[in-house]
């Protein structure tokens, strides 16, 4: 187990080699840091960290950098948050602002502010709305004889979906029945919970006059795929640029990576498993990541919604070299705007 000095020694040696990219030795660390002891007493402590396998020398006559098991330690002892700037907090609250923006536009700004502020790759997935009710049903007039069915949760989420009217119908001879049926929607559908979308379906379809039963069932189909589209898992992400600037920090090719961040389902269930970690922000460090493609990254990742219930994840992801003090302030902070947003 490493000495109060020894983690500090180690502390300074993750700071120094996030800086620079460079092997710390302990000649820079003695110039660098206060220890008020030689360098000869830091090459035993940094001796002390090599055996327990927390920093290694790249090669030979090198000095040391650390290892995923020191990033490890590094972030575990992490005592005190460093807190945002001012000007960093200015931005996140010129960016999101309570009722000035539906759900996807609230998303897409904090994805981007998100990659601004931490310079790495980021991503928000949205929020799972299990919980969320319909606020909103309204059925628009296409060109060709089409239907636009447009759906509005309780949480800002905006569905759509095409619909062909029944066939010999047109929107002038069909009018009247439109009209019966998006009543019998509004009726049955808003205020009710997405999860409970079904038993109201079949409600609608037992009031609607037989005449209209064929257009019913043709709107009703739309306002379901406006349901599955709201409870889908989707994940928003920025800054791909940020993660090709640090190619240098990985022994392997990026692609992998960019395929598994393009396919999206490697990142939502790592996201998914984050958020039983228990902690406000969760890291996850090198082959701490499950998946193989994953394992020379690092992942940050905080909770957000409404009070105490977490209904999304947002966070970063980039080379195990990465300033975690900082990048954990930035998610923990704007996770916690995101929260208030959204109440």
């Amino acid at each position: 187990m490493a000495t109060a000095r020894g983690l500090a020694v180690l502390q300074a040696i993750v700071n120094d080699y996030v800086a620079t990219r460079e092997p710390v030795g302990s000649a820079g660390i003695v110039a660098r840091h206060d220890f008020s002891v030689s360098a000869a007493t830091i090459r035993n402590d940094m001796a002390a960290l090599e055996e327990e396998q927390l920093i290694a020398a790249p090669h030979p006559s090198a000095g040391r950098v650390p290892t995923e098991k020191g990033y490890r330690v590094f972030v575990d002892n992490l005592t005190r948050l460093r807190g945002i700037s001012a000007p960093q907090r200015r931005a996140i609250e010129r960016f999101l602002r309570p009722g000035e923006d539906d759900l996807d536009q609230l998303i897409e700004k904090t994805v981007r502010l998100l990659a601004q502020l931490t310079n790495q790759l980021a991503l928000v997935r949205y929020p799972t709305f299990s919980h969320s009710r319909i606020r909103r049903v309204d059925i628009v007039d296409l060109e060709d004889e089409r239907l636009l069915v447009v759906l509005i949760t309780s949480r800002g989420m905006i569905a759509q979906h095409p619909v062909a009217l029944p066939a010999g119908q047109t929107l002038s001879t069909a009018r009247e029945a439109i009209i019966r049926v998006r009543r019998g929607l509004g009726d049955e559908l808003v205020g009710t919970e997405l999860e409970g979308f079904e038993g109201h379906a079949d409600a609608v379809l037992a009031h609607v006059a037989p005449g209209d039963r064929d257009l019913a069932e043709r709107l009703l189909a739309g306002v379901r795929l406006c349901v599955q589209g709201s409870r889908s898992e989707r994940l928003l992400i920025a800054g791909t640029g940020n993660l090709l600037r640090t190619e240098a920090d990985f022994d392997h090719t990026l692609v992998p990576v960019l395929e598994a961040i393009e396919e999206q389902v490697t990142l939502i269930r790592l996201l998914g498993e984050m958020s039983h970690d228990g902690s406000a922000v969760s890291v996850r460090i090198g082959r701490e990541n499950d998946d193989r493609v994953l394992e020379e990254t690092a992942v940050v990742s905080g909770g957000y919604g409404p009070g105490d219930r977490e209904v999304g994840r947002l966070g970063v992801l980039g080379p195990t070299r990465m300033d975690y003090r900082a990048n954990i302030a930035a998610v923990h902070a704007v996770a916690g705007y995101l929260s208030k947003v959204l109440r």
